[in-house]
């Protein structure tokens, strides 16, 4: 199969385009023949070795932990799936190895869930690990309706997702992006705050009781900013700062493969609750080019390879 890979860490330089043997069903693994697969800023960190004390790495690497494509081979003991079955997933394993940046990935079922029929395999794939880390933080910090939740980064891969999701739980939204983003944010159902100084008063005019959950996608002074603005029994989580648990008494997430979270996110999706946005698609080819266009920033929506 063609993949891309790396065989030291580095810049998006290291990326190559090769041939690798195709990867083999485990008893409870189906190989996914890849349609897309999306960059997450993880990956070039993990590409560039910053991540190498969390996982142990196996060279070459094929990176790449999201996926959307057609199941072609199964596993020994997988009922959940069948020959044809179009799926999508955040493919993490236990070690960096053999990711989705290839024409066929080995897919643990845990990892995986069918695809939301009302999105495109482009579309699919910048779902999955943007949305259950956003779907996960929120369900760990226990939103629901009524509640007034404060999402930081929200123009963000993950904070759109986090807005969309906590309005479909009935929550009031306020969320903090630049002002270029703020009318994409009231389309999401949210009331925008500029990010910066003075961010903390400025939400205490739309919330001068304070706000129920704080969601940090930003890391920086996010949590120290959120635990001053938080109403009686209110609670912060951080994806980026553990002092939000360590400190604040609230919850440091890090997102989990999921079956049953991401039946939960196409549910959503396939209601119209929740839209995706995709901002560039690149070739399997090109994908050190994928990698730059994430490391420098690239605008709103997420950044498709697609395969």
């Amino acid at each position: 199969m063609r993949a891309i890979t790396y065989s030291r860490f580095g810049g998006a330089g290291v990326l190559e385009l090769t041939d690798q043997p195709d990867p083999r069903p485990g008893a409870d693994v189906v190989v996914v023949r890849v349609r897309a697969a999306s960059v997450n800023p993880v990956d070039w960190k993990v590409r560039q070795g910053y991540l190498d004390s969390l996982f142990d790495t196996q060279f070459p690497v094929v990176p790449g932990w999201d996926v959307a494509g057609v199941v072609e081979q199964v596993g020994l003991d997988t009922p959940e799936y069948e020959v044809g079955d179009e799926v999508y997933g955040y493919v993490r394993k236990d070690w960096v190895h053999g990711g989705t940046f290839a024409e066929l990935v080995a897919a643990p079922v845990r990892t995986l869930a069918r695809k939301p029929a009302s999105l495109t395999f482009e579309e699919a794939a910048a779902v999955p690990l943007a949305g259950l880390t956003a779907y996960q933080s929120i369900l760990r910090s226990g939103v629901r309706e009524g509640q007034t939740v404060l999402v930081h980064a929200a123009a963000g891969g993950v904070g759109s997702f986090a807005v969309q999701i906590a309005r479909s739980l009935g929550a009031r939204v306020i969320g903090t992006a630049s002002e270029a983003n703020h009318d994409f944010l009231r389309g999401l159902g949210a009331e925008p705050v500029t990010y910066g100084d003075g961010l903390a008063d400025r939400v205490r005019a739309l919330a001068p009781d304070g706000v129920d959950v704080a969601l940090d996608y930003a890391g920086g002074d996010a949590v120290a900013t959120s635990a001053a603005l938080l109403a009686p029994g209110g609670t912060v989580t951080s994806i980026t700062d553990a002092t939000a648990r360590t400190e604040h008494g609230g919850h440091y997430v890090w997102v989990r493969p999921s079956s049953t979270d991401l039946e939960a996110l196409g549910a959503l999706i396939d209601a119209g609750k929740v839209a995706v946005e995709v901002g560039q698609v690149f070739d399997l080819a090109d994908a050190a080019d994928a990698h730059r266009a994430s490391e420098t920033g690239h605008g709103r929506g997420k950044i498709v390879v697609r395969v």
